[in-house]
């Protein structure tokens, strides 16, 4: 075992090396095929497989990017295998293979890959390890994958950088100012001011001022979705409720299809610490949480689109259908799972647009706090998400002003939370308070913030640049007007015992007023907004489909 990089702890669950038993368990998934020295077994950005296990030479892996930037990592002798997370979803490999020696190898296909996954618990379960493991080597050392070219504090930039880093896409920053390479490819394709910022794909394609859906395009989080296919479960939204129905339906044989609008694991992968979800007494980042359900879910073979907004549901025929948002593809499934979540509330600001993504943001992770290290901060909101974010954020910033509009925060926030603030030094609470005005300009964002207290009418001018803002959140569900989903007077979706009239008796405990969709999570009236009760009606909700699937045949 060879190893270049950073592989210096956990090397051994990294890059194990498998038993003479166990490529004997492994054989009849893969085909034994030979490759001459120095061939190219797969290349960044463009190769699609499963995985491939050296009987004989080796593999040499080599992080690679569209600049034609290479450094090896490792190689893979006889015993060992080459694959990461990217050979779970079918999406191209982020990094090169190339043959030492003549090299003998198992060839396994995706779907070979995910075969054996479910038919070897064990095994699976450290090669799924050491897929995780790689990826975040990669994440660690963002020496492959997309490369960003713009001038620092560029606006779009954070967007971008916030959209990759919540995907877990491994990715770097380069300042053309100062990076020779950098300089060259904007000598080359000379772009004008609205071209940034550029964004070199793995294969080498360059994209000027890109989309996120341009992001997902190159980097495979965007595959191409065919409308004549009929799914079992569309599941629209990937937070923990929807995460949770794909997980448990894709395991009990459904074909299931994720819509994501931007990341996976929705609001709650910005939750800094969740310490009272069942089973983790030392507690557990929303992103952890929704990182190793999003690695389960493509292990049982979910199909995952990000980003992927739908725009329309359409349910005057079946199959159901999902019209994409800005696309008229419709795709058709035979139950469709509304756990679209909600939409972050914004306060009514004039300006406040301006500065989105250039000192208010509306979530806490480590990219936002890199920003503010030293610097005073405020917060908005009184929920459990902002205290977590608060206790986060005070580990980073010289102080964190806390802004709520209630007199304390007792009916809003859990008490060891209440208790964790109070006992923070550098965070202050500040009570029937409120934000009424943001300063600043487009070339150096946010500058000074007013806030009024409401029983004095007091006003007073913080010189503060970073604005977090957590004040809740109102349904997402104004895309579903078409269809008739029944909401209720504050746009949550009704489901089963919530429906008016004669509804309650026809439908299943999570369906809608429309057979065969469900709402579940966040969307729909009268849940418990909480992680652990979002979980919980995803994987309640299966047994519901398989009732309505039952009945259709």
């Amino acid at each position: 075992m060879a190893i270049y990089d950073t592989f210096k702890t956990r090397t051994a669950q990294a890059l194990p090396k498998l038993t003479p038993t166990e490529i004997k368990r492994i054989q009849r998934f893969g085909t034994l095929v030979a490759f001459r020295d120095g061939q190219c077994l797969f290349d960044a950005g463009l190769t699609s497989f499963g995985m491939y296990v050296v009987m004989q030479g080796a593999i040499r892996i080599s992080r690679h990017d569209g600049l034609g930037n290479t450094s090896v990592i490792a190689e893979h002798g006889a015993g060992e295998f080459a694959g990461e997370i990217s050979q779970l979803s079918g999406a191209p490999t982020l990094v090169n293979g190339h043959a030492v020696g003549d090299v003998e190898a198992l060839v396994l296909t995706t779907e070979s890959l995910r075969a054996l996954l479910i038919a070897e618990a064990e095994l699976g379960e450290r090669i799924v390890r050491a897929f995780i493991l790689r990826r975040v080597e990669q994440i660690d050392n963002k020496d492959g994958g997309l490369v960003l070219v713009a001038t620092p504090g560029h606006a779009r930039m954070h967007s971008l950088q916030g959209w990759l880093s919540s995907n877990g896409l491994p990715h770097r920053v380069l300042d053309p100012r100062s990076d020779e390479q950098a300089r060259a490819l904007c000598e080359r394709y000379q772009p004008e001011t609205q071209d940034w910022p550029l964004a070199v794909c793995p294969n080498g394609d360059v994209k000027k001022n890109p989309s996120i859906v341009d992001l997902g395009r190159c980097l495979g989080t965007l595959p191409e979705l065919s409308p004549d296919q009929v799914w079992d479960v569309i599941v629209v939204g990937a937070g923990p409720a929807g995460l949770a129905t794909a997980v448990y339906a894709a395991s009990e044989g459904l074909t299931v299809l994720v819509l994501e609008t931007r990341a996976y694991g929705g609001q709650a992968a910005a939750s800094a610490r969740i310490e009272n979800y069942l089973g983790f007494p030392t507690g557990i980042s929303g992103g952890a949480l929704a990182g190793r359900a999003f690695v389960q879910s493509q292990k049982f073979g979910v199909k995952m689109a990000i980003p992927a907004p739908a725009g329309r549901l359409l349910c005057g025929a079946y199959p159901l259908q999902v019209e994409m948002c800005g696309s008229l593809t419709r795709l058709q499934a035979r139950s469709v799972v509304l756990s679209c979540g909600a939409r972050y509330r914004r306060p009514s600001l004039a300006n406040l647009k301006q500065f989105e993504g250039k000192g208010v943001y509306y979530w806490a992770s480590p990219l936002e706090a890199g920003l503010c290290a030293t610097e005073e901060v405020i917060l908005v909101g009184g929920g459990n998400s902002a205290g977590q974010a608060a206790v986060y954020l005070a580990g980073h910033a010289a102080k964190v002003h806390m802004l709520i509009r209630k007199d304390s925060l007792a009916s809003t926030m859990s008490s060891y939370l209440i208790d964790r603030i109070a006992a923070t030094p550098n965070i202050e609470l500040h009570t029937e308070s409120e934000i009424v005005a943001l300063e600043g300009c487009a070339e150096e964002g946010l500058q000074q913030v007013r806030v009024r207290h409401h029983r004095s009418g007091d006003e007073a001018d913080y010189n503060i640049c970073r604005v977090f803002l957590f004040i809740g959140a109102d349904p997402n569900t104004g895309w579903l007007s078409d269809c008739g989903v029944q909401v209720d007077d504050k746009g949550f979706i009704l489901t089963g015992y919530d429906l008016p009239g004669a509804a309650q008796a026809e439908r299943a405990a999570l369906e809608t007023s429309i057979p065969g969709v469900f709402a579940i999570g966040d969307v729909r009236a009268n849940s418990t907004k909480r992680v652990a009760a979002a979980v919980g009606e995803g994987a309640a909700v299966v047994s519901q489909i398989h009732g309505f699937l039952a009945s259709q045949r």
